[in-house]
């Protein structure tokens, strides 16, 4: 599995095992997640760390609120380096908008790639995903100018027949027959690359693991 394409979830508030994660995980994950528990522990620290580990940072903080905030908030995170940034797509076409203006707008520092929008379609924790809330969802954030979406593996031939142009990041993947903790919709990562996912995000099965390194080489080895 091309690393380029796996995000690993870091998931933990203590800055210094984030970065100890990233750098034994870093031969099979060139992104890496900094998500609520992370950033609001240490802020854009964790950002520009794992920046400078050469890692693409997605910052997972599903910005959902009036346009107004939402332009700003992504403008910061664009400011920072971020490579992705999520948005809720229930938030709607304009928030959507202003949150890819500000975040396409920010200054960026030296050496980062440009900034992606990921709208979050339905968390893959909820145990259906209607098919139009999806197919609206993915309309909303095409129209938006996000570059990609957040969904479940089985939601993939719903979004991709309705935005087939936006880049598919899908969480909840699992090994074959482990468990789901408190995820619904989950599937292994062949299951989900051959279903159409471009990203594939990793967490708990890989840095809950005893040996991080060897649960990552062997969850995606195929």
């Amino acid at each position: 599995m091309d690393r380029t394409r796996c995000a690993v979830a870091l998931d933990t508030a203590d800055l210094d095992r984030a970065v100890i994660l990233a750098r034994a995980l870093h031969p099979w994950f060139g992104i890496a997640k900094v998500g609520l528990e992370l950033f609001g522990a240490v802020g854009p620290r964790a950002v520009q760390a794992l920046r400078d580990e050469g890692f693409d940072v997605f910052v997972d903080l599903k910005l959902h609120d009036i346009p107004n905030t939402v332009g700003r908030a992504a403008g910061a995170l664009g400011s920072l380096g971020a490579r992705y940034v999520t948005m809720h797509a229930a938030g709607g076409s304009d928030m959507l908008r202003a949150g890819v203006e500000g975040l396409v707008n920010a200054p960026r520092p030296p050496g980062a790639g440009p900034p992606l929008a990921l709208a979050i379609s339905v968390l893959t924790s909820d145990r259906e995903a209607a098919p139009e809330v999806l197919q609206r969802r993915a309309r909303r954030a095409a129209a938006a100018g996000c570059g990609g979406v957040v969904c479940a593996a089985s939601d993939l031939p719903t979004i991709v027949a309705a935005a087939p142009d936006l880049l598919r990041v899908v969480p909840g993947i699992r090994a074959p027959g482990a468990a789901a903790d408190d995820q619904s919709r989950v599937a292994t990562p062949v299951a989900a690359v051959a279903t159409g996912a471009d990203i594939l995000v990793i967490g708990r099965p890989v840095t809950a693991a005893a040996d991080p390194a060897e649960a990552a080489a062997a969850l995606l080895s195929g």
